[in-house]
């Protein structure tokens, strides 16, 4: 990890510890969430965040909740057992659409369960919560070790030194290590890679002026904040090397769904003939889902838009229109860069699509 920058998900039995980037950089604020309930409303608020991060935190999730069920029942069953596990799952699963890492990460710890149900004589709940608990432990370590795969992928196509623009957060906040762009960033720069960083401030909620350019910050990588209108002409005047960004959730074509504002940089970048790069755990990617008009686009509050820091921005009465995402067209990414290496276009892909190795 980046030193200075906190962990943003720790976990000790019964209670998941989550520093509140909606508090950040001011205070660095922490939420001790002891129920899914409370889990899926950290979620939901954004006090956790990043496609990879909520997905971590729906696995200790389940966690939290079936130790909350054995604090007020220490008798508690098996089938009590699944039945909370079960209500914990569509709690968790409803906290936010878009992000495929979160159904992902619900359904490896539900395959675990029922692996263990099915094998384990005589087993107790809290024999059950010990599974579980190892399960969504190496959920987080496989998460870092994806972060560091995918800083090689993307160090194997940038130059030794660039200038590069990025978008929203995708750093060691969002992830359960390094981060995925910011990631591939940051390794750069520690391995003494020159390379600057034209940050997006990320409207409505600011993402990239409080979380990027503070992460960047503290590792010293020299970064340049500007308003998310000033990407696409600073990539048409040629000043650009690379855009990187991440991911929510990437269809069968390659439609990608990422932070709202990603798609004009994407358009910049082919008009441009800038590489486009998308930084993504395998698990972002949805064979299910066979182009962007399939994945679902969270809608946020009006008053995200309206207001700033608790006071109004807008005329009284405005209404509001605010997706959290739009989708970039797979033919605008030049590569995704994946823990499995750089996936090249055509992107007509499932599970086992073939990569270049790093």
């Amino acid at each position: 990890m980046i030193a200075g920058i906190p962990p943003n998900l720790e976990y000790r039995r019964g209670v998941l510890r989550i520093l509140d980037q909606t508090r950040l950089p001011w205070e660095e604020t922490h939420v001790e969430a002891r129920d899914a309930e409370a889990v899926a409303a950290a979620i939901g608020r954004l006090a956790v965040r990043g496609a990879p991060a909520i997905g971590i935190a729906a696995g200790y999730g389940l966690c939290v909740a079936l130790a909350d069920l054995l604090a007020r029942d220490p008798e508690a069953g098996l089938t009590a057992a699944r039945e909370a596990l079960a209500d914990a799952r569509a709690r968790l699963g409803a906290a936010r659409p878009t992000a495929v890492n979160l159904p992902a990460a619900l359904t490896r710890l539900e395959r675990a369960e029922s692996a263990f149900c099915r094998t384990a004589a005589k087993a107790t709940a809290g024999d059950l919560l010990d599974r579980l608990e190892a399960e969504a432990a190496a959920l987080h370590r496989d998460e870092r070790q994806v972060c560091e795969d995918i800083a090689a992928a993307g160090l194997s196509l940038l130059p030794e030194a660039a200038t590069l623009v990025t978008h929203c957060n995708a750093g060691p906040l969002a992830t359960g290590g390094i981060g995925t762009a910011l990631g591939v960033i940051l390794r750069g720069h520690e391995r003494g890679r020159r390379f600057t960083v034209y940050a997006g401030e990320t409207r409505p909620l600011l993402q990239g002026a409080r979380l990027t350019a503070w992460e960047l910050g503290k590792a010293g990588v020299p970064v340049r904040l500007m308003p998310d209108g000033a990407g696409p002409g600073l990539i048409l005047a040629g000043k650009v090397d690379a855009v990187i960004v991440g991911a929510d959730r990437v269809a069968a074509n390659g439609d990608t769904a990422n932070k709202l504002g990603t798609l004009p940089l994407a358009l910049a970048a082919a008009r441009a003939g800038t590489p486009f790069y998308v930084a993504a755990p395998w698990t972002s990617f949805d064979p299910s889902a066979p182009d962007g008009a399939a994945v679902p686009i969270e809608e946020r509050g009006a008053e995200e838009v309206t207001h700033l820091a608790g006071r109004a921005t807008a005329a009284p009465g405005a209404a509001v229109y605010n997706p959290a995402f739009d989708v970039t067209p797979g033919d605008l990414v030049t590569a995704f860069l994946t823990e499995r290496g750089v996936l090249r276009p055509p992107y007509a892909f499932g599970r086992d699509a073939e990569c270049d190795p790093a």
